[in-house]
């Protein structure tokens, strides 16, 4: 039975018809939440909403530019999203405490590490964290794809038990969900190839679409933690995921093997790539071999861009595939200059080197 918890409640669970905030369903959840906190779990709430929050308190004028649009929404939102969180929590006599990140936040190890000090302050004063990105100052390239990324880093961060992502379907299916006959997929192994089941289609309320959801999934799964893709509008869907009620209808990605914490830094960390390299296909094949194998400087064929030693390296193949983030052990330079020499050092070192799921 799951201990720590992360949880992320997607825009779609709560905005009703109209786009605003349903209320009902915020105090069914938060119910829920409440029940785990008391029996002794630690929870951690990532939550959309700041934005259907907002659109209940003022009017846009149409002209104005969507990042405009959504910075004011986001602004006066969040306050109005908080609030009803502490009140709702506080029948409960539960405290919790605000956390409002972008992706800066997680540049380095260093910032990384201060804001997991800081969410496992939360936890050992008995504050549940309720966090949510934020779009007030997040734009573009700063921003997290959506909160199922944030929510992802956050729990592998954490070392959850588990993740559940609550959407507002039952999970991913076997095929397109209209047709007659189409399933949800109960279980997913690591690195299982789902690009054949999932529409890319974007949700009314939300940034991002099932094709995120499920390669988010699949990175914090391959990190060690089970993630389940719900549909947050049924009734008791958090009680009956802690329980693992094999009767209710979700998606589980299974668990793979738990990595050391500077590679779980890593999972996440594409967006803070100082350069690309581009290795063969010896090179590819090393690195997913059972056997644990570094990135040695023959099996490069192009770099794109400068890095000093320390710096993160994105990793494709030849066909333009990531395959995975690594930590240089030098920099360009001396790269350039030991090109061929296969006894030469790594240029990438196994222990910092991170490898996503082989068909994520």
């Amino acid at each position: 039975m799951y201990q720590s918890i992360t949880i992320k409640i997607g825009s779609n669970v709560l905005a009703g018809d109209k786009g605003m905030l349903n209320y009902q369903r915020m105090k069914e959840l938060v119910d829920q939440m409440a029940e785990l906190h008391h029996s002794g779990r630690k929870v951690m709430l990532v939550t959309s909403g700041a934005v259907a929050a907002g659109r209940s308190m003022i009017q846009i004028p149409r002209k104005m530019d969507h990042v405009s649009q959504r910075q004011i929404l986001s602004s006066i939102g969040q306050v109005k999203l908080i609030n009803e969180y502490a009140a709702l929590f506080g029948t409960h006599q539960i405290n919790i405490g605000q956390v409002l990140v972008t992706k800066q936040d997680f540049r380095t190890r260093e910032h990384y590490l201060n804001m997991k000090n800081c969410l496992a302050s939360l936890w050992e004063n008995n504050i549940i964290p309720v966090i949510n990105e934020n779009d007030a100052i997040s734009v573009t390239a700063l921003m997290f794809t959506d909160n199922d990324e944030l929510s992802g880093l956050l729990a592998t961060m954490m070392d959850c038990d588990a993740l559940f992502i609550l959407s507002n379907v039952d999970g991913i299916f076997n095929g397109d969900p209209k047709q007659p006959g189409t399933q949800v997929i109960p279980t997913i192994k690591p690195a299982a190839d789902l690009t054949e089941y999932i529409s890319t289609t974007k949700s009314d309320f939300g940034r991002g679409g099932m094709l995120t959801k499920c390669r988010i999934a699949q990175k914090t799964a391959a990190s060690g933690i089970n993630v389940h893709i719900a549909n947050g509008t049924r009734p008791g869907v958090i009680t009956r995921l802690v329980n693992q009620d094999p009767d209710f209808l979700n998606t589980r990605f299974e668990a793979g093997e738990h990595h050391p914490a500077v590679k779980k830094w890593m999972a996440y960390s594409e967006g803070f790539t100082k350069a690309q390299i581009t290795i063969n296909e010896g090179a590819r094949k090393a690195l997913f071999d059972k056997k644990a194998n570094s990135l040695l400087l023959p099996g490069v064929i192009w770099i794109q861009g400068d890095f000093k030693k320390g710096d993160l390296l994105l990793i494709k193949d030849e066909k333009e595939h990531i395959l995975g983030i690594g930590r240089s052990g030098m920099d360009r330079e001396k790269a350039e200059k030991h090109r061929f020499e296969k006894k030469y050092k790594p240029l990438v070192h196994y222990d910092y080197l991170f490898l996503y799921p082989e068909n994520l």
